[in-house]
């Protein structure tokens, strides 16, 4: 009996064992902030569905002129992404199907160390301001500010992207990128749509002289995490695109200028920014800045016969240049209630050109926010006063969020 007894333990061995298991191979899990998350082989593989939505009301009324109002679902994002941890590889493909062409993001990425990453494909780039490095359902306010809209339109580019991390109690961010120079979907409607110039080259350098900022708090304005210690961003972005087609060189065939033989002679457009992002128990504070130029505009002509000399301002009408500033400051309280106020104007380089690509524009925005589960679910409202052209307008503006 006793040796039928023990047989039997040691049978039931390992059904306890693996009944008491406290970390199962495969696991899911369902949040507002993060989406449904998929964990397979202990954690060597992770996959994730998630997504936001954000229905709003826009109320818009411009000096002299009948009041108009807009109900739409601003945005509605879906998103499915990956990684493969033993192989080094991560994956995204993001889409906005408010947009009349929804896809956002679509790469693959390696990481070789845990401070260096490197993208092939389309998304964000960082060669814009800090604010147009942000996800559209991590904004501050409403919508993103005069800059970033002046400036530039999605943010998002196709090419090779490097992103560096490095340093602890001092960090230092580098990055650098080529690019179609065409911005997102560079081919258009069809793979006979071809790019039109040559390649944009970008870098990128962010400090943060009191370290970084707390984990997932980095690529917000809003200091969401209440950091209990100030903290500190200097960036900086320079880019050049080679042959720009477009008013801020995401898109091509916009506009086509010629040399005295009839070839095509674009501009190269470049592009500086400045920024400064400081956070401390809820307050943020942040500024950036940019400058727009051309160059390669000599001998350059509106028609291939080159009958029709561009004359100096009239590549104002073409590119958006000038420079350009934003001024955002908030304060998030622990419960979740969020005061901003901000203000910036963008200064045309030929201002007094009629019908220029970049508007002669002031705007102050007040911004009220309830966060209701971290930045998953938030109600959102704002009014701007805007002058434009010599123009006032006014904008007030009601959004919901939520995300899963």
């Amino acid at each position: 009996m006793n040796h039928k007894l023990s047989a039997l333990l040691l049978c039931l061995i390992p059904v306890f064992g693996w009944s008491q298991d406290p970390t199962p191979r495969n696991q899911a899990a369902l949040s507002l902030e993060s989406g449904l998350q998929f964990q397979f082989n202990n954690g060597a593989y992770n996959f994730e569905l998630g997504g936001f939505f954000q229905p709003s009301y826009r109320w818009e009324q411009t000096s002299g002129e009948e009041a108009e109002h807009f109900f739409n679902a601003k945005r509605a994002f879906f998103r499915i992404g990956g990684e493969a941890v033993n192989e080094k590889v991560s994956f995204l493909i993001q889409t906005n199907f408010s947009e009349v062409q929804p896809l956002l993001d679509a790469w693959v990425a390696y990481h070789p160390n845990k401070k260096l990453t490197v993208y092939m494909g389309q998304r964000q780039t960082f060669a814009n301001n800090f604010e147009m490095r942000m996800r559209e359902d991590r904004l501050q306010m409403t919508d993103r500010s005069a800059l970033s809209t002046g400036f530039s339109r999605s943010g998002r580019e196709f090419g090779l992207f490097v992103e560096g991390r490095y340093g602890n109690k001092f960090g230092w961010a580098p990055m650098v990128a080529i690019t179609s120079g065409d911005g997102s979907n560079s081919f258009g409607v069809d793979s006979r749509d071809t790019d039109i110039g040559g390649l944009k080259y970008a870098a990128r350098l962010d400090l943060f002289p009191l370290g970084y900022f707390s984990a997932g708090n980095d690529l917000f304005s809003a200091d969401l995490m209440h950091e209990q210690r100030p903290k500190i961003l200097l960036g900086a972005a320079v880019s050049s695109n080679v042959g720009a087609s477009s008013r801020v060189g995401e898109g091509h065939g916009d506009f086509l200028l010629f040399d005295a033989n009839g070839d095509r002679a674009l501009p190269n457009y470049r592009q500086v920014y400045v920024d400064f992002l400081a956070k401390y128990k809820g307050f943020s504070f942040l500024g950036e800045f940019v400058n727009a130029s051309a160059n390669g505009l000599g001998s350059t002509f509106l028609d291939a016969n080159a009958t029709q000399r561009l004359a100096p301002q009239q590549i104002a009408g073409l590119l958006a240049l000038g420079n350009g500033f934003n001024t955002h400051l908030g304060y998030v309280t622990k419960k979740g209630f969020s005061y901003d106020v901000r203000y910036g104007q963008s200064m045309p380089e030929f201002a007094a050109f009629a019908g220029g690509a970049l508007e002669d524009l002031q705007h102050l925005t007040f911004g009220f926010s309830k966060y209701f589960k971290g930045n998953a679910v938030k109600a959102q409202t704002s009014w701007s006063l805007l002058q434009v052209n010599g123009q006032t307008q006014q904008v007030l503006e009601v959004l919901l969020q939520m995300g899963f």
